[in-house]
């Protein structure tokens, strides 16, 4: 099997993958599983990752990529240190949750779906989180913030910056 590129990620990523797929090869529909545990080890699933999986696994690279594709809880792009997720579900969107995604981005810099040069921040949407009688939400981790107007975004975000300084 051939190394992986060197933007593969650092040396105990790449040892942690080599074990994953040495211990799961042989188990029959093991891609998934390979798949959810090494975006687990990188964060998201760069090609040079999908390549080693494929090598691996001795399948094509475009039967892994699919996968990837096809299943929304596969992220081809890094995800910041904080994972920042807009509710557009129905109870948030008629209360302009819209909005809310529209000013992060602003405030950001960067459109949903992507990470800030620094990453400290990423952006997504999600269709609900259980909260719409909070509506509209936004959470950042696991921090919920509910009641939101476009005008509390900056402090809310501002408040994660000066807590990396």
């Amino acid at each position: 099997m051939e190394q992986c590129e060197a933007k593969c990620g650092t040396a105990e990523q790449e040892k942690a993958l080599s074990a994953l797929i040495e211990a799961s090869r042989s188990t029959p529909g093991c891609l998934m599983h390979i798949l959810q545990e090494a975006q687990g080890i990188y964060g998201y699933l760069p090609m040079s990752v999908q390549k080693k999986i494929a090598e691996g696994l001795g399948i094509s690279l475009s039967e892994v990529y699919g996968v990837v594709t096809f299943y929304s809880q596969f992220s081809l792009k890094p995800k910041g240190k904080n994972r920042i997720s807009v509710c557009l579900g129905t109870a948030c969107y008629v209360k302009g949750s819209d909005k809310i995604l529209e000013e992060v981005e602003k405030e950001l810099g960067i459109k949903c779906g992507e990470c800030t040069e620094d990453g400290l921040f990423s952006i997504d949407s999600c269709r609900c989180v259980g909260a719409c009688g909070l509506a509209p939400v936004m959470m950042i981790g696991e921090e919920v913030y509910g009641r939101l107007t476009p005008d509390k975004v900056k402090g809310i975000l501002d408040s994660y910056k000066e807590a990396t300084k």
